[in-house]
């Protein structure tokens, strides 16, 4: 997949308002990130890593990768035998995602490119995978249809697009306590560890007002994915979402 790692998107920058804060942010990122998810962030990815490691894949996507967490973490338990790519548009994100693997001994093929518009023929993944990024792909997003639909593309038939995000718990007084907790505790905390007091204020409200599990499961059938499971996580809070693409 080298040739691929040279492909660079250069889309609109109206069709990626998220695009500044996620160049500025990348400094602290993942101190921010153990802090504000009190470390659970980490089993959550390893759940989202087994889950696309299942039945032995060839060729693993970490869409959206950030810093490269889930990516680094497919490649160090799928072994040789897997070949791991990660994708985002944040050139500082991938920065840091290529030091990290090379820091842990991961062979991680990085690409600098858009999510609606990825450099990879019709097929090419046997799953895709993303952590704590879907939310920005189809929260208030007009892109969400494309972004969408270039995922179920470069899945092949029978493939998996594997979703670790935030949710909607369903009793009332746990998702009042987790809405509280998102937009007073992340914003605030966030905003203060990462100097970016703006991008963990979206953090914290666009986690509060997201979707719920089956809003998301809706959106990606409409897409065409075939079947749409699904598994809560501390209490609801997040969610495991596997989608599989027609056989």
């Amino acid at each position: 997949m080298s040739q691929k790692s040279q492909a660079s998107g250069t889309p609109q920058a109206s069709s990626r308002p998220l695009h500044a804060m996620f160049t500025q942010v990348p400094r602290r990122y993942d101190l921010v990130n153990r802090t504000i998810s009190l470390g659970m962030d980490e089993r959550w990815r390893e759940a989202a890593a087994r889950a696309c490691l299942e039945g032995s894949p060839r060729r693993v996507l970490d869409l959206c990768c950030g810093t490269g967490d889930l990516a680094v973490r497919l490649k160090r338990s799928g072994g040789p035998g897997v070949e791991v790519a990660g994708l985002d548009y944040s050139r500082p994100m991938l920065e840091i995602a290529r030091r990290k693997a090379a820091e842990r001994g991961g062979q991680v093929d990085f690409v600098h490119a858009d999510a609606a518009a990825m450099p990879f023929p019709d097929g090419y993944f046997d799953r895709v995978g993303i952590s704590f990024a879907f939310r920005n792909l189809t929260f208030k997003n007009p892109m969400t249809p494309k972004y969408l639909a270039e995922t179920l593309r470069i899945l092949r038939p029978g493939g998996r697009f594997v979703v670790v995000e935030s949710s909607q718990p369903r009793q009332a007084v746990i998702r009042g306590l987790y809405h509280f907790y998102m937009r007073a505790f992340v914003a605030g905390v966030g905003g203060l560890l990462s100097g970016e007091p703006a991008a963990y204020r979206y953090l914290g409200e666009s986690a509060a007002r997201f979707h719920g599990p089956d809003v998301v499961a809706r959106l990606l059938k409409e897409t065409g994915f075939a079947e749409v499971r699904s598994e809560g996580l501390l209490f609801g809070a997040v969610r495991l979402f596997i989608a599989t693409k027609a056989g």
